[in-house]
């Protein structure tokens, strides 16, 4: 049985076009959250385009994927599948980027994908 906490919220409980935007409608799970430890796969924004020179955007991509995801369903609707009953899904927010010093920014990145493996948790990015 899925965990209700871990499902999208429907769209007739809160409408698509309102409410704080998060991957696919999923829950927001920042460290130290009381369901931290049941999270088995965890959505990571990454916000960053410090390794481009003349195409600056990429940092914007978290939030406007958080927006343009809001469209998902629940089920497949040829297969039937329903993904986030397979497993506890989670948006865990983004990681602060340096703005200035792309090897730090690299090391944070680094740091915290080290820290969800240890909790068990599997990144998507």
């Amino acid at each position: 049985m899925a965990d209700a906490f871990f499902q999208p919220v429907s769209g007739m409980d809160l409408p698509r076009f309102a409410g704080i935007a998060t991957f696919m409608r999923l829950p927001h799970v920042a460290p130290g959250h009381p369901r931290e430890a049941d999270v088995q796969i965890g959505l990571v924004g990454l916000p960053w385009d410090g390794g481009v020179s003349n195409r600056p955007g990429p940092r914007h991509a978290p939030r406007q994927l958080r927006d343009y995801s809001s469209m998902i369903r629940a089920q497949h609707p040829v297969t039937g599948l329903r993904p986030f009953a397979a497993a506890n899904c989670a948006d865990l927010g983004d990681v602060g980027p340096n703005p200035v010093d792309g090897g730090d920014t690299l090391a944070r990145f680094e740091r915290y994908f080290a820290g969800l493996r240890a909790k068990g948790i599997r990144p998507l990015s």
